[in-house]
């Protein structure tokens, strides 16, 4: 038996490298949904999800210089106190200079008030500024200055400076921030999040595809981007 020992672990080491190969090759070029960069089901992505097929599959980094039938559509469920959706705010901005005319990029409010006290006041500041058109002025100054007002007790007098450097009229604003009207719109935003299958924030949806926990950064949504770009290049 000792003789034909060594024999026996080439032949097992042979067999374990052929069926690692066939495993890669399977899932770099095998089936599901052709792309990585999304999730393949209507639940949420969690940092626990695993990709299927490698990112090289995926259209490059490169902004296609294509003509388009149509824009596509990023959409962000964010919370304005959450961390990562404040990091990932400079990197949707990039995605907008890069690809400009390319990309509509649309807010949903998704606060999560059992985690963020400041939270809903925020989001209610950046509805009360949408009532005097400066919706995204205000949705900029939020995610800036982040650190400025989230964990302090009472954010209303930050929030009514920001409504000051943007010249809005200030008592509407206060009055709006209180209003049924913009809790109806907020509440809106967090029903069709959570019927969307989002649980957590930021949730980005590209054209409707959820992207994966592990793609919601810049080469995330640039593979994502491109692949929907080339399905919507026009001669």
């Amino acid at each position: 038996m000792k003789k034909y020992l060594p024999f026996i672990i080439i032949v097992l080491v042979l067999a374990a490298a052929v069926g690692g190969f066939t495993m890669l090759w399977k899932n770099n070029n095998g089936g599901g949904n052709g792309n990585s960069t999304f999730t393949t089901t209507n639940q949420p992505a969690s940092p626990g999800s695993t990709a299927s097929q490698s990112p090289a599959a995926l259209p490059g980094s490169t902004r296609p210089n294509v003509k388009v039938s149509s824009p596509v559509v990023i959409e962000e469920y964010g919370d304005y106190q959450c961390p990562p959706c404040g990091q990932l705010y400079p990197e949707l901005k990039q995605i907008e200079a890069e690809y400009r005319d390319q990309v509509r990029v649309v807010f949903h409010h998704f606060p999560l008030t059992k985690m963020h006290k400041n939270a809903m006041a925020a989001a209610r500041a950046a509805e009360a500024a949408r009532n005097q058109n400066k919706f995204w002025e205000m949705h900029d100054r939020l995610y800036v200055n982040q650190k400025a007002w989230a964990e302090v007790a009472d954010p209303l007098p930050t929030f009514l400076s920001y409504a000051r450097e943007l010249k809005l009229d200030v008592g509407r604003f206060q009055s709006d921030m209180s209003s049924n009207e913009v809790d109806q719109r907020i509440l809106a935003d967090m029903q069709k999040g959570a019927a969307a299958g989002v649980t957590g924030t930021p949730t980005v949806f590209l054209d409707s595809n959820m992207l994966r926990y592990e793609a919601t950064n810049v080469e995330g949504m640039r593979q994502g981007i491109n692949l929907l770009l080339s399905r919507k290049a026009t001669s």
